[in-house]
Formats: C-alpha cells, structure tokens, sequence
C-alpha cells in the first residue's frame, strides 16, 4: 500500500514523514513560478556553493526563504542589496528533514526605475478609483494642535527642522516624537508601528511623517499600498512631508495636507505666535473702532427720538385721551338717566292700567265675587250648578265679605218672543 493510500485517523495516524512526503509532493506539482519582492536579506559564504536570501512582500508582512547558486547573483548587472526589488523564477521545494519551505531560484531581474514608476501609477490608479484621495474625505488641522506626534528618522535633519521651527513659531507646542526607519525594506512595518501608536493617543491631534529628499528607491515605502491605506484609515488629521518639493510619493495625495519640505509642514501645523498677537491686536483695534461707531450711531438715534414731539411733551397725547374719557363719562350718565326717566314713566302707566283692570276697581263699581266654602280655601263660583241648596258660600263685595247658605237658587230665564223671562 502506497503512502496516499494509507488510512488516516485517531487511531491510526500518520508518521511525521508521511505528511513530510504528501507536502513536498504537492508542493513540487507547483512548478516553476515568478515572484515578485523585496530583497531583506542576501547572505553569501565564501567557499559556499548555496547563497541564501530572503524576498519580503512590501505590501504584506510576509516572507519566502531563497537560495541559490552564488553565481547567480554575481552575474547580475546591477548590484543585489537589501531593499533591492526583484522578480525571481524558481520551484518551491520543502525540505522534509526541517520542515522548511524554499524557493530554489535559476533567475533574478532587479526591477528598475520604470518598473518602479508603473507600479507606483498602477497603485495611484487603484487609490484614486477607491476614492482615497478625494478632498471630501480629508480632516482639516486643529488651529493650535494640544500634541504633535512626528514620525521620521532618528536625529535626522527632517525631525530638527520641524521641532526647530515649531518652537520658533509657538515656543510652548508639544512633540510625540517617534523615530523611524525611514528607508529600506523595514521602514514600512516600522512606520506603521508608529502611526498606530500616534493614532490610539488621545492627546495626539495632528501627525507629521517627515523624511528628507532621495532617490526614487529611497522614497519607495512612502508609497507603498499598506502605508497609504494605514494612513487613509487614521482618526488623527495626517501631514505629508517627504522629500523636497520635487519629490511626490503617493503619501502626498493620501494624507489630509501635503506640504513641500517638513519646514512647510511645521508652519502648516503650528501657528506664528507674532502674527497671531498682532491679529489679535488687529481684531481688538477693529472691534473697539465698530463698537464705538455703533454706540455714536445709536447716540443719534435716541436724540433724534427724543426731539419728536411725542417724546417732548409725553403726556400731551394722555391728556387728550383723558378729555375723551370724560366727555364719554358724561355722555354715558346722561343716556343712563335717560334711560331710567323713561322706565320710570313707564312702569307708572303700567301700574294705572293695572288697577283700572285689577279686581278691586270692578268690585267699587257694584260687583260682588261668590265663593263657595267647600274645604280650607274658599273656590270661586260661576254658575248655579257650583251651588247647590245647603253650600255654605262668602260673598265679598268693595268694602268687606258676608257669609251665607244657599236656600234655593234661582236660574236667569231668557226672554225670547213668545216665551218668559
């Protein structure tokens, strides 16, 4: 039974060679292939007839172990140092004793300038389609930043020209300072080191990466795609200040301002204390100059109310509405008396009309009122059928009443032609 063909489980498991074998198997099936990277390690014995080296990634923090013939290298026309782009052809092999992979190479091209610089377009283009440089997206600087985080080389003339003029400018500013390879194949990991701890600092508002100018390949890891994408991704408002004038890595379009040279950058970041005092000053003589023409100009105003007339005599418009409420006083006294003579008259003609209806007045003139006493209250008579023979009744007349009893009763007879009365 062959080694693919042996069962795998818990209880029969594979030797460590046995898995050794299936991946270098799989691994040699690959073939030759080209790789493209950066060269961060080229080591070369004398006497040797293997030469190692170690091609990083620039974009991703990952590496592949190289070897071979030191010929190779010797016959290449430009020299072959760390930080060197190339593009090697080679098979992957895995070495079963250690476990290792490699990549056996029989070709090595150094990259040159315009591969570099059709790279760095290519890259420029993607960004660019991605919407990373657009305007809209930058952070605009604080006016007078509480921290100031700078990342550039150690003791390096980039770093003393933005601490120098920045203490010029505003002597109390304050720097983060973190130095930083700035060159070569570790100054991407190392940059991005810094920026993320500048970038998790509270306290830090503004960050400058500064470098002084160089070649094309010195300046290469400032456009670099993991770098720039770093950048892009940042909270804290980012400066670009690599090189000098000439010089534009990709960073420039990235960060949120670019300046020329890292002088430019510390002037765009730190405000000039003389010129702030002397605008300050300007502001002050400007505001006190508007303030007094405004309280001269509402000056006037109020003399010129007080001249109206309305404002001179005061009470002149009260008086008049004064008379007014008089004479309407006046006036409505008289409608109410008025009012009440004529009620008055009124209600002595409906008192003389009432009497001369009333009871009293038909009972002066001969009439009697018959009352028959039948319960408590004494109930008006009308006809003969209210008295009966026997009813006890009460005759009132205009001076008084008298009490009687119905003997008999007599009805009114009609007289009619042919009949009695």
């Amino acid at each position: 039974m062959s080694a693919e063909q042996l069962p795998n489980s818990a209880e029969a498991p594979w030797p460590v060679r046995t898995l050794s074998f299936k991946l270098a198997e799989w691994i040699h099936r690959l073939g030759q292939v080209w790789v493209e990277g950066q060269l961060t390690q080229v080591s070369r014995r004398p006497g040797t007839r293997t030469a190692f080296l170690t091609l990083r990634d620039p974009a991703a923090d990952v590496s592949l172990s190289l070897t071979c013939d030191p010929g190779l290298l010797n016959r290449s026309p430009v020299p072959l140092t760390e930080g060197t782009r190339v593009v090697v052809y080679g098979r992957p092999s895995f070495y079963t004793g250690r476990g290792t992979l490699s990549l056996r190479i029989t070709d090595i091209r150094p990259v040159g300038i315009g591969e570099l610089l059709a790279r760095i377009e290519r890259i420029r283009a993607l960004l660019a389609a991605e919407g990373l440089f657009d305007a809209r997206r930058k952070q605009p600087l604080p006016f007078l930043p509480h921290t100031i985080g700078l990342i550039s080389g150690r003791a390096s003339a980039a770093q003393r020209d933005v601490l120098a003029v920045a203490a010029d400018r505003w002597p109390a500013v304050r720097f983060a300072v973190r130095d930083s390879v700035v060159q070569g194949p570790s100054a991407v990991p190392s940059i991005l080191e810094r920026l993320t701890e500048l970038d998790d600092d509270p306290h830090v508002q503004v960050i400058i990466i500064a470098r002084g100018g160089g070649s094309v390949e010195d300046l290469l890891p400032f456009s670099d795609e993991t770098l720039l994408r770093a950048v892009a991704a940042c909270r804290t408002p980012v400066v670009s200040a690599i090189g000098h004038e000439p010089d534009s890595p990709l960073l420039d379009l990235v960060a949120d301002v670019r300046a020329a040279t890292p002088t430019d950058a510390a002037k765009k970041v730190v405000p000039d204390v003389i010129a702030e005092l002397d605008a300050i000053a300007g502001l002050r003589r400007r505001s006190a100059h508007a303030l007094r023409n405004w309280v001269h100009r509402e000056e006037r105003i109020v003399d010129g109310l007080r001249a109206r007339p309305v404002l001179a005599h005061p009470f002149r418009l009260v008086d008049e509405h004064v008379r007014l409420v008089d004479r309407a006083r006046t006036d409505l006294r008289r409608s109410i008396r008025h009012q009440v003579t004529v009620a008055e008259h009124r209600n002595e003609q409906l008192t003389a009309r009432l009497a001369t209806l009333g009871p009293a007045q038909t009972l002066a003139r001969g009439y009697a009122v018959v009352q028959r006493l039948d319960g408590d209250r004494p109930v008006v008579a009308g006809t003969l059928a209210e008295l009966p023979p026997g009813a006890a009744i009460r005759v009132r007349v205009s001076d008084g009443a008298v009490h009687a009893t119905v003997d008999e009763t007599v009805p009114e007879k009609t007289t009619a032609k042919g009949g009695n009365r």
